[in-house]
């Protein structure tokens, strides 16, 4: 059972003014749903909330929802923020089953240093940084590493590649590109160019000289 505890209110009222209210009081509005129950719009306490998501598990931690005295296990299906201020406006949980595998997005991380590419003037680059996996509440891991200090220049590495935990299978297209190796770009930086009347370069030097010598004529006379 979940160690995080959430209260959540079932008794606020629909619709926008409400909400709004709501937030200005420091709450969430939100719903909770699933494993063939009603949908039941809930209300939670915005720092209550954060607190139980500032955790290793971020959004996939496993939650206790206090729902008026009935403890239901849950997950954040997902936040909703605000455009500017990016705080969260809206929340929704699901109900889960200690027992039965649910499907998750868990962030993906590189580790170690590719020598055999950074010797060859490459960069390793990262395309996707979040995978499709389904597991046991209990059992779905805060992030998956993938070493990369093997990768080599025209190495690929993909979804398919991915050591799992026990317990915990790929959901999804297994030759989705999760990294891959690139020559490294470097920007040089372009000299400024004058152009003449007729649009031909002109030389920088020539052209300072040239100023130099106008402006000596215009002080002798």
């Amino acid at each position: 059972m979940a160690e995080l505890i959430l209260k959540a209110d079932t008794t606020r009222q629909l619709g926008t003014r409400p909400a709004r209210r709501l937030r200005r009081a420091g709450q969430v509005p939100g719903v909770v749903y699933g494993l063939g129950g009603d949908s039941v719009p809930v209300v939670v306490n915005a720092r209550e909330l954060r607190n139980a998501l500032n955790t290793e598990a971020g959004l996939n931690a496993l939650l206790t929802l206090d729902v008026n005295g009935d403890h239901q296990l849950g997950l954040v299906k997902e936040l909703q923020h605000h455009p500017v201020r990016n705080e969260v406006v809206h929340v929704d949980f699901i109900r889960v089953d200690a027992d039965v595998a649910v499907e998750v997005e868990v962030r993906l991380v590189l580790v170690g240093e590719a020598l055999g590419v950074t010797h060859e003037g490459g960069v390793v680059d990262q395309a996707s940084f979040v995978v499709g996996v389904a597991a046991k509440p209990e059992v779905i891991p805060n992030e998956l590493t993938i070493d990369i200090s093997e990768m080599t220049m025209g190495d690929t590495l993909r979804t398919g590649d991915i050591a799992l935990p026990e317990g915990v299978e790929l959901v999804g297209d297994p030759e989705e590109l999760v990294a891959s190796t690139s020559v490294a770009v470097i920007e040089v930086a372009q000299p400024d160019v004058s152009l003449d009347e007729e649009g031909e370069p002109v030389d920088a030097e020539a052209a300072g000289q040239a100023a130099d010598e106008s402006s000596s004529q215009e002080s002798a006379e």
